[in-house]
């Protein structure tokens, strides 16, 4: 059973210890084998000598190709020279398994290393993008914890659209059609009659064919739904969630975020107080950019690419016109109750949210105007036939959130498996 990580090498300079993990690295000079090694910690020079290692163990360093599986043993010592200034002398070597002609090289494209995604995910690049990742669903759920909410979990499987219907992806279900969920909104509402305030983690599903470096057909979700939650009470929860998770982050990962071109101590830093614009101040900012844009059409990739420009930190843009938004949204006037949190420098929504109708009659209105069947929405309808309340909720986009921190390029960077248009395999 493993027990020493590369991370701890420094702690053990001068003791004897095993170390489990592939080749990273390796070069030879004569009777003597550098092999530079990882793990999920991180990376560690061992030195393998003719003459320390029996025949079996050099001929095992010196067969071992990039990737192939081992298994070393030896004393850690300080070596300036090496990588985190320690290294590994061994006095056994023994190769697992091997991986003769691995086929990543450093000119492997951006395609081609999508297509081997499953090997592509042992790059140490991905490896600190995947542990930020699962820091930033830790700290989201540290957060609900302290404020009192509860983990939920919703059904995958829907009957009914949470978001526009052109979106979905439909499926057979036993002679019936359901889909994949776009959103857990709908059934965490059902939940905040029990629970008050509630949270889940799901995958969602959009079926849009858009092709941005922000979008993706299956995303990260965390949702929140709160009882007696107006719509400052629900931005007062968004920017402290993502404040919290940037502190975090921020405090556990700031060599990753540097490494990344991010100023760690920004996160570290962050406080949850958030500026806040109407939807005309947005299109006012755009078109002063010089993208035209119309009042009453929502904002696309390339609008808010040019709006977060302006912006240092997060910050909400509220009160859209109600009619580019769903109908589930409470209204006032001729705007809907909501605001989309945007995350700066040109990298756009990353939580939208809003407060929920909690009128019977009025939602049902809507979803005739819609031209949806009412038998179909029945249940979501109840919840305002029995002791309705005022609520709120959001949902935020973790791949997104994780983009922005880290400057990705592309958010299929952030995915374990991205799934884009283009891409369901592997």
């Amino acid at each position: 059973m493993k027990d020493f990580y590369i991370k701890d090498a420094r702690e053990r300079v001068g003791e004897e210890v095993t170390i489990m993990g592939w080749v990273y690295r390796k070069r030879r000079h004569g009777k003597l084998i550098f092999v530079v090694a990882r793990d999920s910690t991180g990376i560690i020079q061992l030195s393998v000598k003719k003459q320390n290692v029996d025949e079996n163990g050099f001929a095992a360093a010196r067969d071992a190709d990039i990737e192939a599986s081992i298994v070393a043993h030896g004393t850690v010592a300080e070596d300036a020279r090496a990588p985190g200034g320690v290294e590994v002398r061994c006095d056994e070597f023994a190769l697992v398994s091997p991986s003769p002609d691995f086929p990543i090289q450093e000119d492997t494209g951006t395609e081609a290393l999508l297509d081997i995604r499953h090997l592509a995910l042992r790059s140490t690049k991905t490896q600190k993008i995947m542990k930020t990742k699962s820091s930033v669903i830790q700290a989201a759920r540290d957060y609900f914890d302290a404020h009192g909410f509860h983990e939920v979990f919703p059904p995958i499987l829907m009957s009914v659209a949470g978001e526009g219907g052109s979106t979905l992806f439909p499926l057979e279900y036993f002679g019936q059609t359901a889909y994949l969920s776009q959103t857990a909104q709908l059934h965490l509402e059902a939940a905040i009659f029990s629970l008050e305030n509630v949270y889940s983690l799901t995958p969602s599903f959009r079926a849009e064919k858009s092709r941005t470096r922000r979008h993706l057909t299956e995303f990260s979700h965390i949702e929140g739904e709160m009882a007696w939650c107006d719509e400052e009470c629900n931005e007062k929860v968004e920017e402290g969630l993502v404040a919290a998770i940037c502190n975090a982050v921020g405090s556990r990962h700031a060599d990753i975020l540097e490494e990344f071109g991010q100023d760690a101590a920004y996160f570290r830093d962050m406080e949850p107080k958030f500026e806040r614009i109407t939807y005309d101040e947005a299109i006012s900012i755009i078109n002063a950019k010089g993208l035209p844009i119309e009042f009453g059409s929502d904002l696309g990739y390339e609008e808010e690419k040019v709006l977060t420009e302006e912006f240092e930190h997060p910050f909400f843009v509220k009160n859209f016109p109600k009619e580019i938004k769903a109908f589930y949204m409470k209204q006032k006037g001729n705007r809907a109750v909501c605001a989309d949190l945007e995350a700066p420098a040109g990298y756009g929504e990353i939580i939208g949210g809003s407060q929920r109708e909690d009128d019977y009659q009025l939602l049902v209105e809507r979803l005739l105007k819609e031209g949806e069947e009412i038998e179909n929405y029945q249940w979501y309808l109840d919840l305002r036939k029995y002791g309705s309340v005022p609520h709120s909720g959001f949902g935020l986009g973790i791949e997104r959130l994780v983009r922005w921190m880290l400057k990705l390029e592309h958010i299929r960077d952030a995915c374990l498996f991205p799934r884009t248009p283009s891409r369901i395999y592997p």
